[in-house]
């Protein structure tokens, strides 16, 4: 990916089929994230535990089957982007990790607390998991913001 010259090319950094073709991405891999290590492998939550155990598995596969169109769907605005010779791996990254901490952070807020779909873990004190999960998804966000507005300033 190039890098653009241009002031006016870097003030339109967030508008950039780089940044969100990764803010999919970022999405899509916390997504995954998500559900390979605490859906599956760690067995400590559904996408939707207010059901049956059919409808926490069914909720799981529509949060996977989203996850793989959200990362398709942000590798065809990459490659798009390349095509047009307007790359931009920074915008890229720093949408990555928007998307990346974007997802966590409703996750761990909306889904979570708001309208209480599944918790982190049962049966356990969820204060130090709650903090850990809101936290990072918060850090990932900012980091990517914070690349963001690098890319503005420059």
């Amino acid at each position: 990916m190039t890098t653009p010259d241009t002031t006016e090319h870097r003030q339109v950094a967030y508008r950039s089929r780089s940044f969100w073709g990764g803010v999919l991405v970022g999405v899509a891999v916390m997504a995954g994230i998500d559900e390979i290590v605490f859906h599956q492998v760690l067995a400590w939550h559904h996408f939707y535990d207010l059901g049956t155990s059919a409808v926490a598995l069914v909720s799981d596969g529509l949060l996977h089957a989203a996850g793989l169109l959200a990362i398709v769907a942000g590798f065809v605005l990459l490659l798009d982007a390349h095509r047009r010779g307007s790359a931009w791996s920074a915008a890229a990254w720093a949408g990555v990790f928007v998307g990346l901490g974007a997802f966590q952070l409703w996750d761990g807020t909306v889904h979570h607390k708001v309208l209480g779909l599944h918790q982190v873990r049962y049966g356990v004190d969820l204060v130090p998991y709650d903090v850990a999960w809101i936290v990072s998804g918060a850090l990932l966000l900012c980091v990517g913001l914070g690349l963001l507005v690098r890319l503005v300033r420059r």
